[in-house]
Protein backbone atom coordinates (compact mmCIF):
# COMPACT_ATOMS: atom_id res chain seq x y z
CA UNK A 1 0.00 0.00 0.00
CA UNK A 2 1.42 3.15 -0.60
CA UNK A 3 2.15 5.97 1.80
CA UNK A 4 0.08 9.17 1.08
CA UNK A 5 2.01 12.33 1.25
CA UNK A 6 0.99 15.73 1.66
CA UNK A 7 3.98 18.23 0.69
CA UNK A 8 3.93 21.95 2.21
CA UNK A 9 6.62 23.91 0.18
CA UNK A 10 6.73 21.75 -2.64
CA UNK A 11 8.77 24.41 -4.78
CA UNK A 12 11.31 25.13 -2.21
CA UNK A 13 15.05 23.49 -1.99
CA UNK A 14 13.52 20.64 0.83
CA UNK A 15 10.53 20.17 -1.02
CA UNK A 16 12.17 19.82 -4.33
CA UNK A 17 14.50 17.19 -3.50
CA UNK A 18 11.39 15.34 -1.77
CA UNK A 19 9.87 14.91 -4.52
CA UNK A 20 13.14 13.94 -5.81
CA UNK A 21 12.62 10.69 -3.45
CA UNK A 22 9.13 9.79 -4.11
CA UNK A 23 10.13 9.86 -7.68
CA UNK A 24 12.91 7.33 -7.40
CA UNK A 25 10.54 5.07 -5.78
CA UNK A 26 6.61 5.74 -7.16
CA UNK A 27 5.58 2.59 -6.52
CA UNK A 28 6.20 3.67 -2.68
CA UNK A 29 4.10 6.63 -2.47
CA UNK A 30 1.16 8.33 -3.36
CA UNK A 31 0.76 12.61 -3.56
CA UNK A 32 -2.23 13.88 -1.82
CA UNK A 33 -1.41 17.54 -1.27
CA UNK A 34 1.15 20.44 -2.76
CA UNK A 35 1.12 23.37 -1.00
CA UNK A 36 3.55 26.15 -3.11
CA UNK A 37 4.14 30.07 -2.60
CA UNK A 38 4.53 31.81 -6.05
CA UNK A 39 6.64 29.71 -8.36
CA UNK A 40 3.56 28.60 -10.93
CA UNK A 41 5.88 27.31 -13.26
CA UNK A 42 7.82 24.72 -11.14
CA UNK A 43 4.31 23.81 -9.48
CA UNK A 44 2.61 23.34 -12.71
CA UNK A 45 5.22 20.50 -14.07
CA UNK A 46 5.09 19.46 -10.36
CA UNK A 47 0.76 18.78 -10.86
CA UNK A 48 1.36 17.10 -14.07
CA UNK A 49 4.46 14.78 -12.66
CA UNK A 50 3.05 13.88 -9.28
CA UNK A 51 -0.96 14.40 -9.99
CA UNK A 52 -2.15 15.65 -6.03
CA UNK A 53 -5.63 15.54 -5.40
CA UNK A 54 -5.78 19.23 -3.89
CA UNK A 55 -2.98 22.37 -4.50
CA UNK A 56 -2.08 25.44 -2.60
CA UNK A 57 -0.49 28.23 -3.30
CA UNK A 58 -0.22 31.81 -1.97
CA UNK A 59 -2.38 34.11 -3.62
CA UNK A 60 -6.44 34.66 -5.03
CA UNK A 61 -4.53 35.16 -8.52
CA UNK A 62 -2.33 32.18 -8.55
CA UNK A 63 -5.44 30.18 -7.75
CA UNK A 64 -6.91 31.63 -10.54
CA UNK A 65 -4.06 30.52 -12.72
CA UNK A 66 -3.62 27.16 -11.71
CA UNK A 67 -7.55 26.26 -12.14
CA UNK A 68 -7.38 27.52 -15.32
CA UNK A 69 -4.25 25.04 -16.04
CA UNK A 70 -5.68 22.03 -14.26
CA UNK A 71 -9.08 22.41 -16.16
CA UNK A 72 -11.14 22.12 -12.29
CA UNK A 73 -9.46 18.39 -11.96
CA UNK A 74 -8.05 19.50 -8.44
CA UNK A 75 -9.13 20.95 -5.62
CA UNK A 76 -7.16 24.38 -5.43
CA UNK A 77 -6.94 26.77 -2.64
CA UNK A 78 -4.55 29.51 -1.55
CA UNK A 79 -3.30 31.45 1.40
CA UNK A 80 -3.16 30.25 5.12
CA UNK A 81 -6.29 28.27 4.67
CA UNK A 82 -4.89 27.04 1.81
CA UNK A 83 -1.91 25.51 3.66
CA UNK A 84 -4.11 24.33 6.36
CA UNK A 85 -6.35 22.76 3.46
CA UNK A 86 -3.57 20.86 2.29
CA UNK A 87 -2.25 19.82 5.56
CA UNK A 88 -4.82 18.47 7.51
CA UNK A 89 -8.03 18.36 4.04
CA UNK A 90 -6.90 14.70 2.85
CA UNK A 91 -5.90 11.15 3.16
CA UNK A 92 -2.37 12.00 3.71
CA UNK A 93 -1.07 9.90 6.52
CA UNK A 94 2.17 12.23 6.26
CA UNK A 95 2.61 15.98 6.02
CA UNK A 96 6.05 16.85 5.41
CA UNK A 97 6.74 20.46 6.64
CA UNK A 98 8.91 21.82 3.91
CA UNK A 99 8.69 25.84 3.73
CA UNK A 100 10.51 28.32 5.39
CA UNK A 101 9.27 30.51 8.07
CA UNK A 102 6.69 30.78 10.62
CA UNK A 103 3.95 30.09 8.32
CA UNK A 104 4.11 26.62 8.77
CA UNK A 105 3.16 26.69 12.54
CA UNK A 106 -0.60 27.31 12.19
CA UNK A 107 -0.74 23.80 8.98
CA UNK A 108 1.54 22.15 11.21
CA UNK A 109 -0.68 21.82 13.88
CA UNK A 110 -3.94 21.46 12.10
CA UNK A 111 -2.03 18.40 10.33
CA UNK A 112 -0.83 17.09 13.83
CA UNK A 113 -5.12 17.40 15.35
CA UNK A 114 -5.87 15.42 12.31
CA UNK A 115 -3.81 12.80 13.71
CA UNK A 116 -1.07 12.84 10.17
CA UNK A 117 2.61 11.77 10.98
CA UNK A 118 4.61 14.63 11.01
CA UNK A 119 8.02 14.96 8.53
CA UNK A 120 9.55 18.29 10.11
CA UNK A 121 11.86 20.23 7.84
CA UNK A 122 10.34 23.95 8.79
CA UNK A 123 12.21 24.22 12.32
CA UNK A 124 10.58 27.46 12.60
CA UNK A 125 7.82 25.33 13.96
CA UNK A 126 9.31 24.36 17.29
CA UNK A 127 11.44 27.50 17.72
CA UNK A 128 8.45 29.83 17.37
CA UNK A 129 5.96 27.26 19.46
CA UNK A 130 7.89 24.31 20.29
CA UNK A 131 5.82 24.06 24.12
CA UNK A 132 2.48 23.97 22.21
CA UNK A 133 3.48 21.79 19.37
CA UNK A 134 5.39 18.93 21.04
CA UNK A 135 2.42 18.55 23.82
CA UNK A 136 0.07 18.88 20.74
CA UNK A 137 2.35 15.76 19.39
CA UNK A 138 2.45 13.66 22.50
CA UNK A 139 -1.74 14.20 23.01
CA UNK A 140 -2.77 12.49 19.87
CA UNK A 141 0.19 10.27 19.70
CA UNK A 142 1.67 11.64 16.57
CA UNK A 143 4.91 11.02 15.33
CA UNK A 144 7.69 14.31 14.84
CA UNK A 145 10.18 12.51 12.27
CA UNK A 146 12.96 15.38 11.91
CA UNK A 147 14.38 15.80 8.25
CA UNK A 148 16.91 18.52 9.17
CA UNK A 149 20.07 16.61 8.63
CA UNK A 150 21.59 17.15 12.06
CA UNK A 151 18.15 16.24 14.08
CA UNK A 152 17.33 13.23 11.95
CA UNK A 153 21.60 12.33 12.99
CA UNK A 154 20.61 12.67 16.45
CA UNK A 155 17.06 10.51 16.01
CA UNK A 156 19.08 7.71 14.28
CA UNK A 157 21.84 7.73 16.92
CA UNK A 158 18.99 7.42 19.73
CA UNK A 159 17.25 4.41 17.76
CA UNK A 160 18.03 1.61 20.83
CA UNK A 161 18.90 3.71 23.27
CA UNK A 162 17.32 6.41 25.51
CA UNK A 163 17.74 10.13 25.54
CA UNK A 164 18.38 9.90 29.87
CA UNK A 165 21.68 8.08 29.17
CA UNK A 166 22.92 10.53 26.50
CA UNK A 167 25.08 13.58 28.38
CA UNK A 168 25.06 15.73 25.44
CA UNK A 169 23.55 16.63 21.82
CA UNK A 170 26.47 17.72 19.70
CA UNK A 171 25.34 19.64 16.70
CA UNK A 172 27.54 19.93 13.92
CA UNK A 173 28.14 23.34 11.92
CA UNK A 174 29.70 23.69 8.84
CA UNK A 175 30.68 27.60 9.34
CA UNK A 176 28.67 29.07 6.76
CA UNK A 177 30.16 30.87 3.44
CA UNK A 178 32.40 32.70 5.85
CA UNK A 179 33.75 30.18 8.13
CA UNK A 180 37.29 30.87 6.79
CA UNK A 181 36.68 35.04 7.63
CA UNK A 182 37.38 37.40 10.41
CA UNK A 183 34.81 39.26 11.48
CA UNK A 184 36.51 42.27 10.36
CA UNK A 185 36.36 40.49 7.21
CA UNK A 186 32.72 40.72 7.32
CA UNK A 187 32.11 44.03 6.64
CA UNK A 188 30.95 44.64 2.75
CA UNK A 189 30.19 41.44 1.68
CA UNK A 190 27.44 40.68 -0.73
CA UNK A 191 24.51 38.85 -1.01
CA UNK A 192 26.12 36.75 -3.84
CA UNK A 193 28.84 36.45 -1.75
CA UNK A 194 26.84 35.05 1.19
CA UNK A 195 25.06 32.55 -1.26
CA UNK A 196 27.86 30.26 -2.33
CA UNK A 197 27.90 27.96 0.85
CA UNK A 198 30.69 25.25 0.05
CA UNK A 199 29.07 22.20 1.17
CA UNK A 200 24.89 22.15 0.51
CA UNK A 201 22.68 22.98 -1.54
CA UNK A 202 20.26 25.00 0.15
CA UNK A 203 17.15 27.56 -0.32
CA UNK A 204 18.52 31.36 -0.25
CA UNK A 205 16.95 32.30 3.33
CA UNK A 206 18.96 28.88 5.15
CA UNK A 207 22.05 29.51 3.45
CA UNK A 208 21.91 33.32 4.76
CA UNK A 209 21.32 31.77 8.25
CA UNK A 210 24.10 29.15 8.05
CA UNK A 211 26.32 32.08 7.34
CA UNK A 212 24.96 33.93 10.46
CA UNK A 213 24.71 30.73 12.40
CA UNK A 214 21.03 31.57 13.26
CA UNK A 215 20.21 28.12 11.34
CA UNK A 216 22.38 26.62 13.99
CA UNK A 217 20.83 28.54 16.77
CA UNK A 218 17.37 27.56 15.60
CA UNK A 219 18.34 24.34 15.38
CA UNK A 220 19.33 23.91 19.36
CA UNK A 221 16.07 25.43 20.07
CA UNK A 222 14.49 22.66 17.86
CA UNK A 223 16.78 19.77 19.33
CA UNK A 224 15.75 20.90 22.53
CA UNK A 225 12.03 20.10 22.37
CA UNK A 226 12.53 16.90 19.47
CA UNK A 227 14.54 15.47 22.37
CA UNK A 228 13.33 16.71 25.55
CA UNK A 229 17.02 17.87 26.36
CA UNK A 230 18.18 20.81 28.71
CA UNK A 231 20.04 23.81 26.69
CA UNK A 232 23.15 22.98 28.81
CA UNK A 233 23.52 19.53 27.62
CA UNK A 234 23.48 20.77 23.39
CA UNK A 235 26.85 21.07 21.87
CA UNK A 236 27.94 22.94 18.73
CA UNK A 237 30.77 21.52 17.11
CA UNK A 238 32.14 23.36 14.05
CA UNK A 239 32.96 20.49 11.41
CA UNK A 240 33.91 21.91 7.87
CA UNK A 241 33.34 18.93 6.16
CA UNK A 242 29.79 18.62 7.07
CA UNK A 243 30.31 14.47 6.84
CA UNK A 244 29.28 14.08 10.53
CA UNK A 245 26.04 15.65 10.95
CA UNK A 246 25.60 14.93 14.24
CA UNK A 247 26.17 12.93 17.51
CA UNK A 248 24.93 12.10 20.70
CA UNK A 249 27.44 11.36 23.73
CA UNK A 250 26.63 9.14 26.27
CA UNK A 251 26.86 8.47 30.10
CA UNK A 252 29.57 6.16 29.63
CA UNK A 253 31.66 8.65 27.39
CA UNK A 254 30.93 6.26 23.89
CA UNK A 255 30.18 9.11 21.27
CA UNK A 256 27.78 7.72 17.92
CA UNK A 257 27.80 9.83 14.92
CA UNK A 258 25.77 9.61 12.40
CA UNK A 259 28.13 10.56 9.03
CA UNK A 260 26.94 10.75 5.03
CA UNK A 261 27.52 12.82 2.10
CA UNK A 262 25.91 16.37 2.38
CA UNK A 263 23.06 15.49 0.22
CA UNK A 264 19.47 16.24 2.26
CA UNK A 265 17.62 13.62 0.40
CA UNK A 266 19.11 10.67 2.96
CA UNK A 267 17.29 12.41 6.05
CA UNK A 268 14.06 13.12 3.72
CA UNK A 269 13.66 9.14 2.88
CA UNK A 270 14.64 8.25 6.44
CA UNK A 271 11.63 10.50 7.43
CA UNK A 272 9.21 9.02 4.85
CA UNK A 273 10.50 5.09 5.06
CA UNK A 274 11.22 5.37 8.98
CA UNK A 275 11.50 2.63 10.76
CA UNK A 276 12.23 0.73 7.40
CA UNK A 277 15.84 2.16 5.69
CA UNK A 278 15.81 1.74 1.29
CA UNK A 279 18.14 2.78 -1.18
CA UNK A 280 18.77 6.17 -2.16
CA UNK A 281 19.27 8.18 -5.23
CA UNK A 282 22.58 9.43 -3.76
CA UNK A 283 26.18 8.61 -3.72
CA UNK A 284 27.72 6.58 -1.20
CA UNK A 285 30.27 8.24 1.23
CA UNK A 286 33.86 7.32 0.73
CA UNK A 287 35.84 8.31 3.69
CA UNK A 288 38.83 7.01 2.42
CA UNK A 289 39.05 9.67 -0.48
CA UNK A 290 38.05 12.40 2.18
CA UNK A 291 41.58 11.50 3.92
CA UNK A 292 40.91 13.65 6.49
CA UNK A 293 37.79 15.49 9.13
CA UNK A 294 38.26 18.60 10.97
CA UNK A 295 36.65 20.04 13.90
CA UNK A 296 36.55 23.49 15.85
CA UNK A 297 35.46 24.59 18.60
CA UNK A 298 32.28 27.45 18.40
CA UNK A 299 33.60 30.72 18.44
CA UNK A 300 30.71 33.09 19.96
CA UNK A 301 32.38 35.80 19.62
CA UNK A 302 32.33 35.48 15.66
CA UNK A 303 29.03 33.94 15.92
CA UNK A 304 26.83 36.27 18.09
CA UNK A 305 23.56 34.90 16.37
CA UNK A 306 24.20 32.14 18.26
CA UNK A 307 24.93 33.07 21.27
CA UNK A 308 21.28 34.72 21.06
CA UNK A 309 19.69 31.49 20.10
CA UNK A 310 20.71 29.74 23.40
CA UNK A 311 19.75 33.03 25.41
CA UNK A 312 16.41 33.41 23.73
CA UNK A 313 15.72 29.26 24.08
CA UNK A 314 16.40 29.14 27.78
CA UNK A 315 14.54 32.38 28.42
CA UNK A 316 11.39 30.50 26.90
CA UNK A 317 8.25 32.02 26.18
CA UNK A 318 7.77 34.04 22.96
CA UNK A 319 11.83 35.31 22.99
CA UNK A 320 12.40 32.35 20.09
CA UNK A 321 9.54 33.53 18.31
CA UNK A 322 10.58 37.12 18.51
CA UNK A 323 14.49 36.33 17.55
CA UNK A 324 13.13 34.44 14.88
CA UNK A 325 10.59 36.81 13.30
CA UNK A 326 13.57 39.59 13.05
CA UNK A 327 15.78 37.52 11.38
CA UNK A 328 13.56 36.54 8.98
CA UNK A 329 12.90 40.43 8.44
CA UNK A 330 16.50 41.34 8.17
CA UNK A 331 17.23 38.52 6.00
CA UNK A 332 14.79 39.43 3.61
CA UNK A 333 16.01 42.99 3.58
CA UNK A 334 19.54 42.02 3.39
CA UNK A 335 18.52 39.49 0.35
CA UNK A 336 16.68 42.95 -1.09
CA UNK A 337 20.27 44.94 -0.48
CA UNK A 338 18.85 47.44 1.59
CA UNK A 339 20.92 46.01 4.75
CA UNK A 340 24.71 44.39 5.70
CA UNK A 341 25.39 41.00 6.11
CA UNK A 342 26.51 42.35 9.84
CA UNK A 343 23.03 44.50 9.79
CA UNK A 344 21.41 41.31 10.57
CA UNK A 345 22.42 40.74 14.05
CA UNK A 346 22.46 43.98 15.16
CA UNK A 347 18.55 44.03 13.69
CA UNK A 348 17.91 41.15 16.24
CA UNK A 349 19.71 42.19 19.18
CA UNK A 350 17.68 45.79 19.01
CA UNK A 351 14.55 44.09 18.56
CA UNK A 352 14.83 41.83 21.44
CA UNK A 353 16.15 44.36 23.75
CA UNK A 354 12.99 45.97 23.46
CA UNK A 355 11.34 43.02 23.74
CA UNK A 356 9.29 41.26 27.27
CA UNK A 357 8.81 37.74 26.80
CA UNK A 358 5.72 36.47 27.85
CA UNK A 359 5.63 32.99 29.74
CA UNK A 360 3.92 29.93 28.14
CA UNK A 361 2.02 31.58 25.64
CA UNK A 362 -0.80 30.28 23.99
CA UNK A 363 -1.23 30.77 20.41
CA UNK A 364 -3.07 33.42 19.80
CA UNK A 365 0.21 35.58 21.98
CA UNK A 366 2.97 33.83 19.58
CA UNK A 367 1.00 35.32 16.76
CA UNK A 368 0.87 38.63 18.30
CA UNK A 369 4.72 38.61 19.36
CA UNK A 370 5.38 37.40 16.11
CA UNK A 371 3.41 40.45 14.62
CA UNK A 372 5.45 42.66 17.27
CA UNK A 373 8.52 41.59 16.62
CA UNK A 374 8.00 42.13 12.56
CA UNK A 375 7.48 45.68 13.01
CA UNK A 376 9.75 46.19 15.32
CA UNK A 377 12.69 44.65 13.36
CA UNK A 378 11.48 46.92 10.50
CA UNK A 379 11.73 49.79 13.36
CA UNK A 380 15.25 48.81 13.98
CA UNK A 381 16.26 48.38 10.28
CA UNK A 382 15.68 52.30 9.51
CA UNK A 383 18.03 53.05 12.67
CA UNK A 384 20.92 50.19 11.27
Amino acid sequence: MKKRIALLGSTGSIGTQTLDVIAHDPDAYQIEALAAGSNLNLLLKQIKQFSPKLVSVSTRELAKQVEESVGGKIKVYYGEEGLVEAAAGTEADMVVTAMVGSVGLKPTLAAIDAGKAIGLANKETLVTAGHLVSERARLKGVPLLPIDSEHSAIFQCLNGETVREANKLILTASGGSFRDRTRQQLAGVTVEEALRHPNWSMGAKITIDSATMVNKGLEVIEAHWLFDMPYDRIEVLLHPESVIHSMVEFCDNSVMAQLGNPDMRVPIQYALTYPSRKPTPTSPLRLAEMGRLHFREMDYGRYPCLGLAYACGKTGGTAPTVFNAANEVAVARFLQGEITFLDIETVIERTLNLHSSAENPDLEQIVAADRWARAAAALALQSS
